[in-house]
């Protein structure tokens, strides 16, 4: 048995609060982990990890995931295979697993305007073999 997961995220930059994507910082700048307080400064590398395990506890493997990243700045080419590679780590598939592509709103809109940074995720899960389905963790 397969799954498709797709996951969207947009923030607004914030004066001095550092940019984090794909576990690399970057000079500039949900239901399962809302935008309170406990998680306003989490590392993305920690959200991941849980939903990582939360995944296996499910009895799922992850197969791959596909990540598109818009923002008009900064330009992120230079960091797209550090990026794949700590995620591939984080979610213990080889890199060639993830995709990593980035994209810019062409001027148009908050993200157009520079105004934030906006990202969609899709991951293929494989139900374990010998396990059976839990809906819930």
């Amino acid at each position: 048995m397969y799954r498709v997961g797709l996951g969207s995220d947009i923030h607004r930059f914030e004066t001095g609060r550092k940019l984090v994507l794909g576990g690399v910082e970057i000079p500039h700048l949900g239901t399962f982990f809302p935008g309170d307080e406990k998680n306003k400064d989490r590392p993305s590398s920690e959200i991941l990890s849980e939903v990582c395990r939360r995944v296996w506890d499910m009895g799922y493997q992850i197969i791959n995931a596909d990540i598109v990243i818009m923002a008009e700045k900064p330009k992120l080419t230079e960091y797209k295979e550090l990026m794949k590679t700590k995620i591939a780590a984080l979610m213990n598939v080889q890199p060639h697993c993830v995709g990593v592509k980035a994209t810019t709103g062409e001027g148009m809109g908050a993200i157009g305007r520079s105004e934030g940074i906006f990202c969609q995720t899709v991951v293929l899960l494989k139900l374990r073999d010998n396990e059976q389905e839990i809906t819930e963790v």
